[in-house]
This record gives structure tokens, sequence and C-alpha cells, in this order.
């Protein structure tokens, strides 16, 4: 079991920055695929970013240039760096992990970020 804890979240103006934090209890964590999802209102959720165990990272195409996922193992935790927010970004932010190519399964209880035109 992966226990995942969010945070950073919050409300911010259009052009500011944000860091998300996700602190977990996996005592394997660096064998994990961590990722950031996020979920609109009334919307599907949907996935942001993700980094493998080796440092591999993948963006959702509108986050490109703006937002940087990074891990660091020592202290179990992904972080979520949010540059040049837009309104369109307000969301509740979700930390998850996954090991390998298999489904994402488990998940934080989200961080909302809200973006003020």
């Amino acid at each position: 079991q992966v226990q995942l804890v969010e945070s950073g979240g919050g409300l911010v103006q259009a052009g500011g920055s944000l860091r998300l934090s996700c602190a977990a209890s996996a005592r394997t964590f660096s064998r994990y695929t961590m990722g950031w999802f996020l979920q609109a209102p009334g919307k599907e959720r949907e996935r942001v970013a993700e980094i493998s165990w080796s440092g591999r990272t993948d963006y959702k195409d509108s986050v490109k240039g703006r937002f940087t996922i990074t891990r660091d193992n020592a202290k179990n935790t992904v972080y979520l760096q949010m540059n040049s927010l837009k309104p369109e970004d307000t969301a509740v932010y979700y930390c998850t992990a996954r090991i390998g190519q298999a489904d994402f399964v488990f998940w934080g209880q989200g961080t909302q970020v809200t973006v003020s035109s």
C-alpha cells in the first residue's frame, strides 16, 4: 500500500506560480512511477505529468514548457512546479503512483488550485 498526501495548492493570479508537493509512504518509493492528474469541475480526470523511477518525464501538451515534475527519492516526495498559470489550469490536482506500466492505483486526496484572471 502507498499513501499519498498532497500539499501546496491555493489561489493564484494568472501568470503566477505554485509548487505542489506529494509525500509518499512507500518504503520502495524509488521504484514507483509518480504522476499528477487534474480534475476540473464537470470534467474527467486527466493526466498532467508523470516521472518514472529512472527520472524520465512526460507531460500533457498544454502544460509543456510551463510545468515541471521532479522527484526526491531521499524524501519520498514528488513535486509539480507550475509556472505561467492560466485560469484553465484551475482544478483539483491529484498525486498518483504506479509500478511499471500498470494502471495508476494509488491516489492522494487532491489539492485545489485556483487561478484567477
